[in-house]
This record gives C-alpha cells, sequence and structure tokens, in this order.
C-alpha cells in the first residue's frame, strides 16, 4: 500500500545529516472506495418513490348525475380560519356546531354520523362528507380532513366550494 523509499548518501566527515525518506502512497483502494460510494448513492436514491395521497378523481365521459343523495346520508364540514371545523347534516345549516380545532372532535363527529347512517339505512358505506374550505383555511386543514376521512373509513367525501349561506353562519 505504502512504500518508503530510502536513498542512500555516501558516508561523509563532517555532521551527519538525517535520512530524508520519501513515502509513496497507494490510492487504488481510495479510487475502489470512491466507487463503491458513487454507487450506493446512485442505487439509493433511484428506489425512493415521492409518496402522495391517493386521490379518486370522476370519470369524465360517465354522464350520469351522481350529486343526488339523500340529506340524511350527508355531512357538511367548513374549514375555516385557526384550524376551525364547523359541522352539521344535510341542509340543516341552522344546527351548525363548531368543533374547534381538535382533530378527535371531527373524528367524533363523522363516526356519529355513520352511526346515524348504518341504524337508518342499515349500513354506513352511503354517507357522504362534503369538505368545504373557506379562504381562511389551510392547505394543512384539507390534508388533516382527508386523513380523517381515510381513518374513518368515509367511501365517499367531495371537496367542494362553501356557499355564501354558510360563510355568513360560520361569522
Amino acid at each position: 500500500m505504502a512504500d518508503i523509499l530510502q536513498r542512500e548518501h555516501k558516508q561523509k566527515a563532517g555532521v551527519h545529516k538525517s535520512k530524508k525518506a520519501s513515502l509513496r502512497v497507494d490510492l487504488t483502494p481510495m479510487v475502489d472506495l470512491g466507487f463503491l460510494l458513487i454507487s450506493f448513492f446512485v442505487f439509493t436514491t433511484t428506489i425512493s418513490q415521492p409518496k402522495a395521497m391517493k386521490l379518486v378523481m370522476p370519470d369524465d365521459n360517465d354522464t350520469t348525475n351522481h350529486s343526488l343523495a339523500a340529506d340524511s346520508k350527508t355531512l357538511n364540514l367548513i374549514l375555516g380560519a385557526n384550524d376551525k371545523v364547523y359541522a352539521y347534516n344535510g341542509l340543516d345549516i341552522k344546527n351548525i356546531k363548531d368543533l374547534g380545532s381538535d382533530s378527535k372532535s371531527m373524528r367524533a363527529a363523522i363516526i356519529q354520523k355513520k352511526n346515524e347512517v348504518r341504524n337508518k339505512y342499515g349500513k354506513n358505506d352511503e354517507m357522504i362528507v362534503l369538505i368545504k374550505p373557506t379562504d381562511q383555511s389551510t392547505y394543512s386543514d384539507v390534508v388533516n380532513t382527508l386523513d380523517e376521512m381515510l381513518i374513518c373509513d368515509v367511501k365517499t367525501y367531495v371537496l367542494m366550494d362553501a356557499e355564501k349561506n354558510e360563510l355568513n353562519q360560520i361569522k
């Protein structure tokens, strides 16, 4: 790996000088290590895939009207300012509830609605949640709400704009 080369000097009378040794380092193992590191980083960066939430989009060619649903099967979630969530059932906007900014209260409202739909219709798969972010809500509010849909196993949910009467009701 490394050799020490020494030169021989003839002995002369007088002061003895120390012998100078030159050092020759073999860098072949360092080159091998460099290629191993490069190949490792190339391999690990190409394997990692970006992770994103799966969002199911409707088919543009489907002309049937899927917007018709029973009011008793729908739960409206309005995402307001300061991470606040407001909820009401069906068209009953006068009984809007402030769920606060806690995800547990949103989860409780979703589970309660699922139980109501199950008791009335026999199965809770027909429940529809309408998620309505306002201009004051943040992107993280929407993502947290979509996460709650996955946690509570809500099959059908719609992301839509809040109406004027809903905005007036939460002010």
